[in-house]
Protein backbone atom coordinates (compact mmCIF):
# COMPACT_ATOMS: atom_id res chain seq x y z
CA UNK A 1 0.00 0.00 0.00
CA UNK A 2 2.86 2.15 0.89
CA UNK A 3 3.87 1.88 -2.78
CA UNK A 4 1.30 3.16 -4.30
CA UNK A 5 0.69 6.21 -2.05
CA UNK A 6 4.17 7.41 -3.22
CA UNK A 7 4.38 11.14 -4.28
CA UNK A 8 5.31 10.14 -8.15
CA UNK A 9 2.21 8.20 -8.15
CA UNK A 10 -0.13 10.71 -6.48
CA UNK A 11 1.23 13.40 -9.13
CA UNK A 12 0.56 10.60 -12.04
CA UNK A 13 -2.90 10.15 -10.92
CA UNK A 14 -4.30 13.26 -9.54
CA UNK A 15 -6.05 14.36 -12.41
CA UNK A 16 -7.89 10.98 -13.30
CA UNK A 17 -9.11 11.18 -9.47
CA UNK A 18 -9.99 15.14 -9.74
CA UNK A 19 -12.18 14.15 -13.11
CA UNK A 20 -13.49 11.22 -11.16
CA UNK A 21 -14.20 13.63 -8.10
CA UNK A 22 -15.84 16.27 -10.53
CA UNK A 23 -18.44 13.83 -12.11
CA UNK A 24 -19.03 12.25 -9.39
CA UNK A 25 -20.00 15.79 -7.06
CA UNK A 26 -22.06 17.03 -10.04
CA UNK A 27 -23.36 13.93 -10.04
CA UNK A 28 -24.40 14.31 -6.59
CA UNK A 29 -25.83 17.83 -6.78
CA UNK A 30 -28.35 17.05 -10.35
CA UNK A 31 -29.04 13.48 -11.21
CA UNK A 32 -29.04 14.94 -14.96
CA UNK A 33 -25.49 15.18 -14.71
CA UNK A 34 -24.94 11.72 -15.43
CA UNK A 35 -27.03 11.33 -18.49
CA UNK A 36 -25.93 10.66 -22.05
CA UNK A 37 -27.11 14.01 -23.26
CA UNK A 38 -25.23 15.90 -21.20
CA UNK A 39 -21.81 13.47 -21.85
CA UNK A 40 -22.65 14.59 -25.12
CA UNK A 41 -22.52 17.91 -24.59
CA UNK A 42 -19.05 17.87 -22.72
CA UNK A 43 -17.92 15.74 -25.96
CA UNK A 44 -19.21 18.35 -28.06
CA UNK A 45 -17.52 21.38 -26.22
CA UNK A 46 -14.29 18.95 -25.57
CA UNK A 47 -13.56 18.31 -29.17
CA UNK A 48 -11.84 20.84 -30.77
CA UNK A 49 -10.50 22.81 -27.62
CA UNK A 50 -8.96 18.89 -27.28
CA UNK A 51 -7.40 19.36 -30.97
CA UNK A 52 -5.50 22.33 -30.00
CA UNK A 53 -4.35 21.28 -26.47
CA UNK A 54 -2.95 18.33 -27.80
CA UNK A 55 -1.34 20.47 -30.51
CA UNK A 56 0.13 22.89 -27.44
CA UNK A 57 0.97 19.43 -25.61
CA UNK A 58 3.68 18.67 -27.90
CA UNK A 59 5.03 22.26 -27.67
CA UNK A 60 5.25 22.35 -23.62
CA UNK A 61 6.86 18.63 -23.96
CA UNK A 62 9.47 20.39 -25.42
CA UNK A 63 9.78 22.59 -22.96
CA UNK A 64 8.78 25.89 -25.45
CA UNK A 65 5.21 27.61 -24.83
CA UNK A 66 3.42 28.25 -28.04
CA UNK A 67 0.53 31.35 -27.46
CA UNK A 68 -0.08 31.79 -31.55
CA UNK A 69 -3.30 29.45 -31.35
CA UNK A 70 -6.09 31.77 -31.50
CA UNK A 71 -4.88 33.69 -34.16
CA UNK A 72 -4.08 30.01 -35.71
CA UNK A 73 -7.49 28.81 -35.51
CA UNK A 74 -8.88 31.86 -36.92
CA UNK A 75 -6.56 32.07 -40.22
CA UNK A 76 -7.15 28.04 -40.81
CA UNK A 77 -11.04 27.73 -39.84
CA UNK A 78 -11.53 30.87 -42.46
CA UNK A 79 -9.23 29.81 -45.25
CA UNK A 80 -11.05 26.21 -44.77
CA UNK A 81 -14.52 28.03 -45.31
CA UNK A 82 -13.03 29.81 -48.03
CA UNK A 83 -11.90 27.37 -49.65
CA UNK A 84 -14.44 24.85 -49.36
CA UNK A 85 -17.03 27.26 -50.69
CA UNK A 86 -15.10 27.86 -53.88
CA UNK A 87 -14.43 24.01 -54.63
CA UNK A 88 -18.31 23.62 -54.47
CA UNK A 89 -19.69 23.98 -50.59
CA UNK A 90 -19.85 19.84 -50.52
CA UNK A 91 -17.73 17.60 -48.91
CA UNK A 92 -19.42 14.93 -51.78
CA UNK A 93 -17.38 17.13 -54.34
CA UNK A 94 -14.38 18.41 -54.41
CA UNK A 95 -14.77 20.60 -51.33
CA UNK A 96 -12.76 17.56 -49.23
CA UNK A 97 -9.55 19.04 -50.59
CA UNK A 98 -9.76 22.17 -47.99
CA UNK A 99 -9.83 19.75 -44.96
CA UNK A 100 -5.95 19.10 -46.25
CA UNK A 101 -5.69 22.62 -47.25
CA UNK A 102 -6.24 23.90 -43.83
CA UNK A 103 -3.99 21.46 -42.16
CA UNK A 104 -1.57 22.55 -44.98
CA UNK A 105 -2.39 26.11 -43.67
CA UNK A 106 -1.53 25.39 -40.15
CA UNK A 107 1.62 23.63 -40.70
CA UNK A 108 2.66 26.75 -42.89
CA UNK A 109 1.85 29.27 -39.59
CA UNK A 110 3.45 26.83 -37.00
CA UNK A 111 6.56 26.73 -39.54
CA UNK A 112 6.88 29.95 -39.21
CA UNK A 113 6.29 30.55 -35.56
CA UNK A 114 9.24 27.87 -35.48
CA UNK A 115 11.66 29.66 -37.52
CA UNK A 116 11.02 32.68 -35.72
CA UNK A 117 11.51 31.26 -33.00
CA UNK A 118 14.88 29.54 -33.80
CA UNK A 119 16.62 31.80 -36.65
CA UNK A 120 16.02 35.12 -34.78
CA UNK A 121 16.37 33.80 -31.05
CA UNK A 122 12.97 35.11 -30.08
CA UNK A 123 11.98 33.52 -27.13
CA UNK A 124 9.08 30.86 -27.86
CA UNK A 125 6.06 32.79 -26.07
CA UNK A 126 6.88 36.14 -27.58
CA UNK A 127 7.57 34.40 -30.99
CA UNK A 128 3.97 32.85 -30.98
CA UNK A 129 2.33 35.61 -29.64
CA UNK A 130 3.59 38.11 -32.18
CA UNK A 131 2.17 35.43 -34.83
CA UNK A 132 -1.22 34.62 -33.43
CA UNK A 133 -1.65 38.63 -33.63
CA UNK A 134 -0.71 38.16 -37.69
CA UNK A 135 -3.20 35.55 -37.44
CA UNK A 136 -6.27 37.56 -36.13
CA UNK A 137 -5.15 40.08 -38.91
CA UNK A 138 -5.18 38.08 -41.60
CA UNK A 139 -8.10 36.55 -40.74
CA UNK A 140 -9.80 40.03 -40.36
CA UNK A 141 -8.21 40.42 -43.97
CA UNK A 142 -9.61 37.70 -46.09
CA UNK A 143 -13.28 38.10 -44.08
CA UNK A 144 -13.58 41.98 -43.57
CA UNK A 145 -15.24 41.21 -40.51
CA UNK A 146 -18.02 38.74 -41.91
CA UNK A 147 -18.88 35.80 -40.95
CA UNK A 148 -18.39 32.99 -43.73
CA UNK A 149 -21.23 30.24 -43.23
CA UNK A 150 -20.63 26.90 -43.94
CA UNK A 151 -23.97 24.98 -44.17
CA UNK A 152 -23.14 21.58 -46.18
CA UNK A 153 -24.94 19.02 -44.72
CA UNK A 154 -22.78 16.36 -45.20
CA UNK A 155 -20.15 18.29 -43.17
CA UNK A 156 -22.31 19.40 -40.52
CA UNK A 157 -22.95 15.65 -39.78
CA UNK A 158 -19.87 15.89 -37.48
CA UNK A 159 -22.10 17.26 -35.12
CA UNK A 160 -25.64 16.48 -36.57
CA UNK A 161 -24.75 12.49 -37.01
CA UNK A 162 -25.05 10.54 -33.44
CA UNK A 163 -23.06 7.20 -32.75
CA UNK A 164 -24.34 5.66 -29.64
CA UNK A 165 -25.10 9.21 -28.73
CA UNK A 166 -22.46 10.86 -29.30
CA UNK A 167 -21.33 13.11 -32.68
CA UNK A 168 -19.44 11.72 -35.11
CA UNK A 169 -17.18 14.42 -34.30
CA UNK A 170 -16.05 13.05 -30.92
CA UNK A 171 -14.99 9.65 -32.77
CA UNK A 172 -12.68 11.76 -35.25
CA UNK A 173 -10.96 13.87 -31.83
CA UNK A 174 -10.24 10.30 -30.17
CA UNK A 175 -8.51 9.34 -33.52
CA UNK A 176 -6.75 12.40 -34.23
CA UNK A 177 -5.59 11.77 -29.96
CA UNK A 178 -4.71 8.41 -31.25
CA UNK A 179 -2.80 9.95 -34.10
CA UNK A 180 -0.60 12.34 -31.22
CA UNK A 181 -0.06 9.81 -29.10
CA UNK A 182 1.58 7.55 -32.05
CA UNK A 183 3.92 10.51 -32.94
CA UNK A 184 4.87 11.33 -29.06
CA UNK A 185 5.19 7.70 -28.30
CA UNK A 186 6.17 5.41 -31.44
CA UNK A 187 8.11 8.43 -33.72
CA UNK A 188 11.73 9.48 -33.36
CA UNK A 189 10.17 13.00 -33.31
CA UNK A 190 8.08 12.59 -30.62
CA UNK A 191 11.18 11.11 -28.84
CA UNK A 192 12.65 13.95 -29.68
CA UNK A 193 10.49 16.67 -28.17
CA UNK A 194 10.84 14.37 -24.96
CA UNK A 195 14.82 14.78 -25.20
CA UNK A 196 14.77 18.44 -25.77
CA UNK A 197 12.38 19.40 -22.80
CA UNK A 198 14.29 16.39 -20.37
CA UNK A 199 17.34 18.81 -20.72
CA UNK A 200 18.34 21.04 -24.38
CA UNK A 201 21.92 21.05 -23.49
CA UNK A 202 22.54 17.15 -23.40
CA UNK A 203 20.33 16.82 -26.49
CA UNK A 204 22.78 19.44 -28.32
CA UNK A 205 25.56 17.28 -26.86
CA UNK A 206 24.15 14.05 -28.54
CA UNK A 207 24.29 15.32 -31.30
CA UNK A 208 20.31 16.26 -31.72
CA UNK A 209 19.52 19.45 -34.21
CA UNK A 210 17.19 20.64 -31.29
CA UNK A 211 16.61 24.13 -34.02
CA UNK A 212 15.39 21.45 -36.40
CA UNK A 213 13.12 19.81 -33.75
CA UNK A 214 11.52 22.81 -32.59
CA UNK A 215 10.29 23.88 -35.61
CA UNK A 216 9.05 20.25 -36.65
CA UNK A 217 7.18 20.57 -33.46
CA UNK A 218 5.35 23.75 -33.99
CA UNK A 219 4.60 22.50 -37.91
CA UNK A 220 2.98 19.64 -36.04
CA UNK A 221 1.12 21.51 -33.48
CA UNK A 222 -0.25 23.90 -36.43
CA UNK A 223 -1.61 20.69 -38.01
CA UNK A 224 -3.62 19.81 -34.71
CA UNK A 225 -4.81 23.42 -34.65
CA UNK A 226 -6.28 23.44 -38.60
CA UNK A 227 -8.50 20.32 -37.15
CA UNK A 228 -9.43 22.21 -34.54
CA UNK A 229 -10.67 25.16 -36.43
CA UNK A 230 -12.27 22.50 -38.60
CA UNK A 231 -14.24 20.98 -35.68
CA UNK A 232 -15.09 24.41 -34.58
CA UNK A 233 -16.44 25.23 -37.81
CA UNK A 234 -18.55 22.00 -37.94
CA UNK A 235 -19.82 22.67 -34.33
CA UNK A 236 -21.45 25.97 -35.34
CA UNK A 237 -21.56 25.79 -39.11
CA UNK A 238 -19.54 29.48 -38.76
CA UNK A 239 -16.07 30.82 -39.65
CA UNK A 240 -15.26 34.34 -38.38
CA UNK A 241 -11.88 35.62 -36.84
CA UNK A 242 -13.75 35.01 -33.28
CA UNK A 243 -13.62 31.35 -33.65
CA UNK A 244 -10.51 30.63 -32.02
CA UNK A 245 -11.34 33.14 -29.13
CA UNK A 246 -10.43 31.18 -25.52
CA UNK A 247 -8.32 28.79 -27.08
CA UNK A 248 -5.22 29.88 -25.37
CA UNK A 249 -6.72 29.91 -21.65
CA UNK A 250 -8.26 26.53 -22.77
CA UNK A 251 -5.59 24.53 -23.79
CA UNK A 252 -2.99 25.73 -21.82
CA UNK A 253 -4.96 25.19 -18.63
CA UNK A 254 -6.01 21.81 -19.85
CA UNK A 255 -2.56 20.87 -20.43
CA UNK A 256 -0.80 22.00 -17.42
CA UNK A 257 -4.20 20.74 -15.26
CA UNK A 258 -3.83 17.24 -17.16
CA UNK A 259 -0.50 16.73 -15.88
CA UNK A 260 2.12 17.65 -18.78
CA UNK A 261 4.57 19.83 -17.02
CA UNK A 262 5.36 23.44 -17.94
CA UNK A 263 9.19 22.77 -18.47
CA UNK A 264 9.11 20.11 -20.48
CA UNK A 265 9.73 16.77 -20.60
CA UNK A 266 7.01 14.96 -18.67
CA UNK A 267 3.61 14.58 -19.42
CA UNK A 268 1.39 13.77 -23.16
CA UNK A 269 -1.39 13.53 -24.82
CA UNK A 270 -3.37 11.62 -22.83
CA UNK A 271 -2.89 13.67 -19.88
CA UNK A 272 -4.15 16.33 -21.84
CA UNK A 273 -7.37 14.77 -22.77
CA UNK A 274 -7.65 14.24 -18.68
CA UNK A 275 -7.45 18.13 -18.59
CA UNK A 276 -9.54 18.73 -21.35
CA UNK A 277 -12.35 16.60 -20.08
CA UNK A 278 -11.84 18.42 -16.32
CA UNK A 279 -12.01 21.90 -17.33
CA UNK A 280 -15.44 20.85 -19.64
CA UNK A 281 -16.77 19.20 -17.09
CA UNK A 282 -16.01 21.90 -14.71
CA UNK A 283 -17.97 24.26 -17.05
CA UNK A 284 -20.83 22.06 -17.85
CA UNK A 285 -21.70 21.23 -14.19
CA UNK A 286 -21.37 24.53 -13.21
CA UNK A 287 -24.82 25.14 -16.14
CA UNK A 288 -26.53 22.47 -14.76
CA UNK A 289 -26.07 23.16 -11.37
CA UNK A 290 -26.41 26.82 -11.92
CA UNK A 291 -23.72 28.30 -11.19
CA UNK A 292 -22.96 31.84 -13.04
CA UNK A 293 -19.68 31.60 -15.45
CA UNK A 294 -17.58 33.85 -13.85
CA UNK A 295 -17.88 31.33 -10.96
CA UNK A 296 -16.09 28.75 -13.54
CA UNK A 297 -13.13 31.73 -14.41
CA UNK A 298 -12.26 31.59 -10.79
CA UNK A 299 -12.61 27.67 -9.79
CA UNK A 300 -10.48 27.01 -12.75
CA UNK A 301 -7.39 29.81 -12.19
CA UNK A 302 -7.44 28.14 -8.79
CA UNK A 303 -7.08 24.90 -10.34
CA UNK A 304 -4.23 25.77 -12.53
CA UNK A 305 -2.24 27.46 -9.54
CA UNK A 306 -2.58 24.12 -7.44
CA UNK A 307 -1.64 21.60 -10.28
CA UNK A 308 1.31 23.98 -10.90
CA UNK A 309 2.30 24.00 -7.21
CA UNK A 310 1.51 20.45 -6.95
CA UNK A 311 3.52 19.53 -9.62
CA UNK A 312 6.98 21.44 -9.28
CA UNK A 313 9.65 20.36 -7.71
CA UNK A 314 10.92 23.27 -6.32
CA UNK A 315 14.26 21.78 -4.99
CA UNK A 316 15.27 21.19 -8.52
CA UNK A 317 14.94 24.88 -9.27
CA UNK A 318 17.46 27.86 -8.29
CA UNK A 319 14.70 30.29 -8.34
CA UNK A 320 11.36 30.68 -10.18
CA UNK A 321 10.98 32.96 -13.22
Amino acid sequence: MDSLLTKDNIQKWAPVLVLLALVLFFSVVNPNFLSVRNFARIAISSTPALMVAVGVTFVILMGSIDLSMEGSVAVCAVLFATLFGALGGSLAGWGWLAIPGAMAVGAIFGAITGLIHVRLKIPSFMASLSMGFVGIGLSLLITGGDRILVEDPLFRSLLTYRLGGFPLMAYVALAALVAGWFIQTQTTIGRNFYAVGGGEDLAHASGLNVSRVRVICFMIAGVFYALGAILAVAQIGIAETVTGRNFMFISITSVVVGGTALWGGAGGVWNTLVGVLIVNVIGNGMVVIGLPSYVQDGVLGLLVITAVYLSTDRRSLAFVK
